[in-house]
């Protein structure tokens, strides 16, 4: 077993260390029986879904633990909790409830910092899981980032080397030799000296970033404008712009974001999928074969595979991996007809935002097809799996939903999936949520 695998294993042990822990401040300090644990028990395994090991970042502060993992889950645990035990009528005192707080938020706080600690000295000593980087450019100020690298071994850099077209000894080769260079090795950052590259190289130097899912960062010339939104930060007193500014990034915006995902979802599959379901089977096992939901692979979040799940509205085909739905589909059956057009189809993908491999809103998934034909024909059409997919997008609510017809369909949802990606907040994603309710209710021309 290599070290990847025990590293996977990482992340179930602390859940389930985190869980006996609960349990064991509910028996003693709230004396919950085991006949209404099994909710407690449910709430927390849900919150545990926004963990912030799940994030991108590859080296977590202690202050994001308490603020993430303690503050906000502890807090929303209590509320959940002291909800149950209400609706069951269970009496509690309040000096029990607040010992229960601060006991569980000291706990865990000792117990995630100690882990923190131990884990992070394990990454470092087996050398895996660094951001692998490397300097496009040599002067003084690619000199001064070099041995920033190399002397802040706690930041989780490993630096590889830098390309420059100057003729020096120490150089990994010129800068057109950097792309094949950062794909055969893994290359997660990319800090470009802006005063080494032409207009031309720069224009290539980010399309490439953006099709590649790299990080781009710039070490700026103080007389070269970007019109580009970003983000400004510094390396000991090197100043470093970097491309990748992206919302739904930020540790506090995926907080919100999952917290947000799971109680909609919830809502969705208790409220409604709970009793909708076995009479929308009723009905598709009434007029066909098959089984009742449709499952097909998609591409998600860091271009990893998912499995998307819809209600089945087509008879049994071949064709259904590749081949998307056109009017008067001959494959689509009746009740597929009303359900496509209602876009009931979709509601089982609220298991898929529920478990975490999608959103309820974000760029939607396209088929594999689709997407590998598309990838390498529009720029930046990568940066759409930067995010995880949604239920619904801003593509979709500004009319480019359903059969992609000509190539111009796809470069304005491109266009507006990373308008989306780069200007994400909760009030835009409300937005979204409420005009596709209405344009469900006034139908849509192209749901098909």
């Amino acid at each position: 077993m290599n070290d990847r695998f025990y590293t996977q294993l990482l992340r179930p042990v602390l859940y389930i260390i985190d869980l006996l822990l609960v349990c064991l401040l509910l028996v003693k300090l709230l004396a919950v029986d085991i006949n209404i644990i099994i909710a407690p028990i449910l709430f927390w395994t849900i919150l545990s879904l926004f963990s912030p090991l799940k994030n991108g970042n590859k080296t977590l502060r202690i202050i994001r633990i308490i603020c993430v993992t303690l503050i906000v889950r502890v807090s929303l645990f209590l509320l959940l909790i002291l909800s149950y035990f209400y609706i069951i009528d269970y009496k509690i005192g309040v000096f029990k409830i607040v010992n229960f707080y601060f006991s569980l938020f000291f706990v865990l706080s000792l117990w995630r910092i100690l882990a923190f600690i131990l884990i992070k000295r394990y990454l470092r000593y087996k050398g895996i899981y660094y951001n692998n980087v490397i300097i496009i450019g040599h002067n003084d100020s690619t000199k001064k980032l070099e041995y920033f690298f190399e002397h802040n071994k706690d930041h989780n850099y490993k630096y590889k080397g830098f390309f420059t077209n100057k003729e020096t000894k120490k150089k990994l080769g010129n800068i057109s030799e950097s792309f094949n260079y950062i794909k055969e090795n893994k290359i997660d950052e990319i800090y470009c000296s802006v005063k080494e590259l032409s207009d031309e190289q720069m224009t290539e130097l980010v399309y490439f970033a953006d099709n590649n899912l790299k990080t781009l960062k710039l070490i700026p010339n103080n007389k070269y404008v970007f019109s580009k939104k970003l983000k400004f930060e510094n390396h000991d007193l090197i100043p470093i712009f970097s491309l990748s500014n992206i919302p739904l990034k930020d540790n506090l915006n995926i907080i919100i974001k999952r917290t947000f995902d799971i109680a909609f979802s919830l809502l969705v599959i208790i409220g409604f999928l709970s009793w909708f379901t076995p009479l929308i089977a009723l009905l598709i096992l009434f007029e066909s074969r098959g089984d009742v939901f449709f499952r097909q692979l998609r591409y998600g979040a860091d271009f990893k595979l998912f499995a998307c799940y819809k209600f089945r509205s087509m008879s049994a085909n071949k064709e259904s991996d590749s081949l998307q739905a056109s009017k008067n589909d001959m494959r689509i059956t009746r009740v597929g007809k009303f359900i496509r057009k209602t876009s009931i189809d979709e509601l089982p993908q609220f298991y898929n935002v529920l478990f975490g491999s999608m959103s309820v809103v974000g760029p939607r998934p396209l088929l594999l097809s689709h997407t590998n034909d598309y990838k390498n024909k529009i720029n930046k059409f990568m940066v759409r799996h930067t995010v995880k997919p949604g239920i619904t997008g801003l593509a979709q609510v500004s009319g480019y939903r359903g059969n992609i017809e000509k190539d111009s369909d796809m470069h304005n949802r491109v266009k507006y999936d990373i308008f989306y990606i780069e200007n994400w907040s909760m009030f835009l994603d409300l937005k979204i949520i409420i005009k596709t309710v209405l344009n469900v209710i006034k139908g849509e021309e192209k749901a098909y």
